[in-house]
């Protein structure tokens, strides 16, 4: 079975290699097609998976091309996890709206949005180029913002399009070993937008063990989401929000944490992973062995910023291990093989959240097999998460007709229509300082 990654020079790739290195049951990946624009990165993050491989009796093959309709052909599954404008587009996200004092996130608030305006465009194509020339594909989108373009390549590609997301795996391996769970044996009621979810229950034997973390101060602060919005806050929401809500329930505190930082997390990322590909285009420097103490202080720094705005320490030991490579392997086996699987996935509505059309794509528990991604049957949300989840979708619809339209006027109303950006002259200047910044944005008249 072949699997084209879109993206194959990207830096997370071997975790999605080192997941199809440890299946060895019928029916697994036997093949692997890198395909990215940059034949270079390309051939840095080859050279880490044959360290991976070596010893490993069948390990799936690896093949590379800059070639994408190439790489599409005769694919089973298509793993996109491309970034746009690289990471010196993300630097540029962050640096263009801090100096307008809002958040630059790249997927939250004005970062998102810039970041999915350049994206939508070239993930319509794959879509289409997908549609075209492998249409019995499933496709898992890991591109961020990963709801929003799901959901532009939803309109080509139909359900055969599921995005997938880490931050709510770990949130619920978070929360069951603080209640002494194991992970696998608890069901967690989580709902939302990708980035801005809800965990709501986790039921452990059928019974709902939520009420009673929240009721014990000492277990709230044992875990990473307990610490950064504390207990008494996560007691009035009576849920655990996703970690990305700390940018909007503290906004002011992300945003001077930010803006004080030494480097954004954009420009970190991209001096670290320059020094990476550097590093191992050098045949003498051991490969992987570079890829995992890189990876170590990626994981380590990850939202640092948030962290230290709310005092909340250092991450656990336990939360540098990733986890998107597990949900998309699991996902991959629960189609091909009809294994069925309960996860949390980026799919289209289909009535789960009341407010919203059957298009709009959420994040919500899904029952999967071979007829792809069903989403559960979910209790409604309350008022203030369901104003901020219909306020973000309408933004994504936003972005959506720029992109389709290249609307100038309607990227504005995106920015402007956003709940953290604070002012309709803001919007204007961020769409003028992006489209001055990022070339992929010259579409916007």
């Amino acid at each position: 079975m072949k699997l084209t990654i879109l993206g194959g020079g990207g830096f997370r790739v071997p975790l999605v290699y080192g997941a199809l290195l440890g299946d060895r049951a019928e029916g697994r990946v036997t093949r692997v097609v890198l395909h990215d624009v940059d034949a270079g990165r390309l051939r840095a993050i080859a050279r880490v998976l044959a360290e991976q491989a070596s010893g490993v009796p069948d390990a799936p093959e690896v093949a590379f091309t800059t070639d994408l309709d190439e790489a599409l052909r005769g694919a089973a599954f298509v793993f996109s996890a491309i970034r746009v404008g690289g990471l010196e587009g993300r630097a540029d996200d962050e640096r263009v709206a801090l100096a307008e004092g809002v958040l630059g996130q790249e997927t939250v608030g004005a970062g998102g949005i810039a970041y999915g305006l350049r994206t939508v465009p070239v993930a319509v194509d794959i879509a289409r180029r997908v549609a075209r020339l492998a249409p019995d594909a499933w496709v898992i989108n890991f591109t961020n913002p990963a709801g929003l373009v799901t959901e532009a390549m939803s309109r080509h590609l139909g359900d055969r399009v599921i995005g997938i997301c880490d931050s709510p795996v770990g949130l619920g391996r978070r929360i069951a070993r603080a209640l002494g769970a194991r992970p696998r044996e608890a069901w967690i009621d989580y709902v939302g937008l990708n980035h801005l979810g809800w965990v709501r229950g986790l039921r452990i034997a059928g019974r709902d063990e939520l009420p009673r973390l929240l009721d014990d101060p000492v277990l709230l602060g044992s875990f990473e989401e307990g610490r950064l919005f504390g207990a008494d806050w996560l007691r009035s929401l009576g849920a655990i929000p996703n970690e990305y809500l700390h940018y909007y329930y503290f906004n002011r505190e992300a945003v001077r944490a930010y803006r004080e930082a030494e480097r954004t997390r954009g420009a970190f990322l991209r001096d670290q992973q320059a020094r990476f590909y550097a590093g191992v285009a050098d045949p003498d420097v051991p490969a992987l062995e570079l890829w995992n103490r890189t990876r170590a202080e990626r994981e380590a720094t990850y939202m640092a910023e948030n962290r230290e705005a709310a005092g909340a320490g250092e991450r656990e030991a336990e939360d540098l291990s990733g986890g998107y490579e597990d949900v998309a392997l699991a996902l991959m086996r629960a189609i091909a093989r009809d294994e069925r699987a309960t996860l949390i996935l980026n799919v289209r509505n289909r009535g789960t959240l009341s407010p919203l059309d059957a298009d709009a794509v959420i994040e919500v528990p899904c029952l999967v097999d071979a007829s792809g991604a069903h989403p559960v049957s979910v209790e409604p949300l309350p008022d203030h998460a369901t104003g901020l989840v219909c306020a973000v979708k309408a933004v994504e619809r936003e972005v959506l007709a720029a992109a389709r339209s290249g609307s100038r006027a309607t990227a504005v109303k995106a920015f402007a229509l956003h709940p953290l950006v604070d002012s309709v002259n803001v919007a204007h200047r961020l769409v003028d300082g992006y489209t001055a910044v990022h070339p992929g944005l010259a579409y916007l008249g």
